[in-house]
């Protein structure tokens, strides 16, 4: 059950962007990520933060000390991230959505620079830019150029890219049988199915945090979720997978290998 809680909406304006930050007991770094929209060089947005479900005071506390009036939460059970994220885009009143994970942050000139992208070339659909790593990790995050056939082997988009609400709305959002991970992969699989292009900016827009997670924990979980994504994905694109027989080849021999690998990191970790 959702509760929609404005803090002094506003229905006079309709803004160009809406940010959506899905929270889970990330109060610790939620007003970084907050902080990092507010200091945008560019003002004609909104931010939508769904806590789905927190139970960390922190969180709360963050909550409560931002009353501007083109911030707004939305409360509601503990769905999953895909769930958290549509349930925010569905009350965007924004033309282009950006979503951004309540421990990550972006640069101050990434929403005017992607906005700018976005009006100028109405066949783009997705809009990211250069990444870097920050908390256990540091330096550039090194991604290739994406494009569909890319795409369909390994993940080069991050999930901080912009896109249209329209074309949100045309794939029926984040799926939600993505429940252990890579639903921004298979988001992106979904608009770039549609045909639409993607546009990388030059330059640092997007600090991705790393958590400090112990190497046995990490494989174990990896471990016992990744086989699972894998095969959800390639099941929710079936038609494009078979139509790309070197892809899905490509995709199964790196599921393989993945598990493997993990199998063997963990039995030497134990």
């Amino acid at each position: 059950m959702a509760e929609s809680i404005p803090i002094a909406w506003s229905h006079s304006h309709m803004p160009r962007v809406s940010v959506v930050i899905p929270c889970y007991n990330q109060g610790h770094y939620l007003q970084e990520a907050i902080q990092s929209v507010l200091n945008q060089d560019y003002d004609d947005m909104e931010i939508i933060i769904v806590n789905d479900g927190s139970t960390d005071i922190a969180t709360l506390e963050v909550l409560q000390t931002y009353t501007l009036p083109h911030i707004h939460v939305l409360h509601t059970d503990n769905q999953g991230l895909s769930s958290a994220r549509n349930n925010g885009i569905a009350m965007a009143r924004g033309q282009y959505i950006l979503p951004l994970d309540a421990d990550d942050a972006i640069a101050k000139d990434y929403v005017r620079r992607a906005v700018a992208e976005l009006d100028a070339n109405p066949q783009v659909g997705i809009v990211y830019g250069e990444a870097e790593f920050m908390g256990a990790a540091s330096g550039r995050w090194n991604l290739p150029p994406a494009s569909l056939r890319r795409m369909l082997t390994r993940n080069v988009i991050f999930h901080a890219a912009f896109f249209r609400k329209m074309h949100w709305e045309m794939v029926g959002g984040y799926k939600t049988n993505m429940r252990y991970g890579l639903e921004d992969w298979d988001f992106w699989v979904s608009l770039l199915e549609q045909g639409g292009a993607v546009t990388r900016l030059d330059g640092l827009v997007y600090f991705y945090r790393i958590a400090e997670v112990s190497m046995t924990t990490q494989l174990r979980a990896k471990l016992s979720h990744s086989l699972y994504s894998y095969t959800r994905l390639m099941l929710n694109h079936k038609k494009l997978y078979m139509q790309h027989p070197l892809q899905l080849a490509k995709l199964l021999a790196i599921v393989l290998r993945n598990c493997i690998y993990h199998t063997i990191g963990y039995k030497v970790q134990r």
